[in-house]
């Protein structure tokens, strides 16, 4: 038996539909599958062939009339008869992974490109942390060396300050 299926509505592409619709197949042991991604001016199509035992394939009308991908939206489903050569599901599933590799390239050529660029910008940031700490370094040993310089003049001043109070106290007569 071989039904036509024909799934339309505004979310019925990039929502894993084929897929999804090609496990219910292999589920129902149908060996001839094939989906499609369309568009007409309405909305958005995915047009299913599949050839199989009667039913199998009463079996896949039922649950493609009652299972739907998570983010999908559809409006309508019609199923006909049809006449023509459906493909095998064996071969219908290659020829999605050479879809979705041409999808996947372009994006993985991306992430290359980008990984390369975030090497560059870790090593910048590797000798701009290098050269931190060679500052870092160096104002501590200065502000050191600065301690060094405050501590008796500051030990000095304070012992003379307080001679110096004790002289104005005992002139004034306060002591």
């Amino acid at each position: 038996m071989k039904l036509k299926v024909k799934i339309t509505g505004p979310k019925v592409h990039n929502v894993g539909y084929r897929y999804f619709l090609m496990s219910m197949a292999m589920s129902n042991r149908i060996r001839m599958f094939e989906a499609h991604n369309t568009e007409s001016n309405e909305s958005d199509e995915v047009l299913v062939f599949v050839d199989g035992d009667e039913q199998a394939v009463k079996a896949f009308r039922a649950l493609a009339e009652t299972k739907l991908p998570v983010r999908s939206k559809v409006s309508n489903i019609v199923f006909d008869d049809f006449d023509g050569e459906v493909m095998k599901i064996g071969e219908y599933a290659q020829f999605c992974s050479t879809v979705q590799l041409n999808k996947a390239i372009p994006l993985l050529l991306d992430m290359r490109d980008d990984l390369k660029e975030m090497k560059g910008d870790i090593k910048e940031i590797k000798g701009d942390i290098k050269a931190v700490k060679i500052n870092t370094n160096e104002i501590k040993e200065e502000i050191k060396g600065l301690k060094e310089d405050i501590q008796p003049g500051y030990g000095m001043n304070f012992r003379q300050m307080q001679a110096d109070v004790r002289a104005i106290k005992e002139r004034l007569g306060m002591l």
